[in-house]
């Protein structure tokens, strides 16, 4: 039972170690802190490399409560917020990375500048799935690329980053195409993308019957696909990657004098600089949310404490259908 001093939340205590569901302490509100409670947490692909000890770059270091992404109610606030009050509805990618406590709680204390107002018109699970996503779409597409109208913009991929970039350019009214296997091809055109078949077309094929061999103003790599990427970008064009991690030829892009730049998402929470700009892409997540030009998919699977072992299951063996959340326990 918990106490006003204590919570419960979900513990990982080493690599690939079981779940175990444990009473800690209860954090407070520092100065520029909220101190939240929390309703829902979204599962990415990287807690499982954090669990597994295989994400370093993320500087998680075990026994350690996991979870970027969570949404719920503002419960108490530090000195010097004066953003939140509490019981607002907030949403953010918060913790799980840099030693900062994840969303595997009934509670955390997070840096103030994190949070956004979660969009009115959105669950606290759908608020849950777009924090990482959505940042790492706008990181790459409008911060690095400029994305605007009429542009032509080809997404790697069509996972859950991927989906978030096909919204997120659409609402800026460009032209976009999204590049993955055939059993992804009516999400990608639901989102209003046309489809390319990435087992069926090469990236001459695709070049040519999209651009009449020009070229995408803007790439945006998710799947660590960059040799592909140079290659399907205009002269003068972009590519971005969150996913760039591996070794590749500069040439095809030196010689079309495209530009590159990579996404690390997670770059703020690890060195403190640059949160304020996390909060404020929220703030326009929250605003194309409530627009209706974006929309978080979600599996239709529900999980909660007793069962975070099995959402990471759903992640690993693929299962999947869309991001997975965990309803948060009262």
């Amino acid at each position: 039972m918990t106490t006003k001093n204590s919570m419960v939340a979900v513990v990982s205590h080493g690599d690939s170690a079981p779940f175990v569901r444990e009473t800690l302490a209860r954090p407070t509100a520092g100065p520029g802190q909220v101190l939240v409670r929390i309703k829902a947490s979204g599962v990415n692909p990287l807690d499982l490399k954090i669990r597994s000890g295989k994400a370093a770059h993320a500087k998680h270091p075990l026994p350690a409560v996991l979870g970027m992404d969570l949404a719920g109610t503002v419960e108490a606030v530090g000195a010097e917020v004066t953003a939140f009050a509490p019981g607002d509805e907030v949403y953010g990618l918060t913790g799980g990375v840099g030693g900062l406590q994840g969303s595997l709680a009934e509670f955390a204390a997070v840096d103030a500048d994190l949070l956004a107002p979660k969009p009115a018109n959105l669950t606290m699970r759908e608020a849950a799935a777009i924090p990482l996503v959505f940042i790492t779409a706008w990181e790459g597409l409008v911060d690095r690329a400029e994305v605007h109208a009429g542009q032509k913009v080809l997404v790697q991929g069509a996972g859950a980053v991927g989906q978030m970039v096909i919204q997120t350019a659409r609402a800026f009214q460009a032209e976009v195409y999204a590049v993955d296997k055939s059993a992804q091809r009516s999400s990608i055109e639901q989102l209003g993308a046309t489809a390319i078949d990435r087992h069926r077309f090469t990236v001459e094929e695709y070049v040519d019957d999209h651009t009449k061999g020009r070229g995408f103003d803007i790439v945006y790599d998710t799947v660590g696909a960059l040799d592909a990427s140079f290659n399907a970008v205009m002269r003068f064009g972009r590519v971005v990657s969150c996913l760039g991690w591996s070794t590749h030829s500069l040439a095809p892009l030196s010689f079309r004098a495209a530009s590159y730049s990579g996404v690390f998402t997670l770059l703020p929470m690890l060195t403190g600089q640059g949160r304020a700009h996390h909060g404020q892409i929220l703030r326009e997540a929250t605003r194309l949310a409530e627009a209706g030009k974006i929309t978080p998919r979600l599996d239709p699977r529900r999980y909660t404490f007793n069962s975070v072992a099995d959402a990471h299951r759903a992640i690993e063996d693929r299962s999947a259908v869309g991001k997975i959340v965990v309803d948060i326990d009262e």
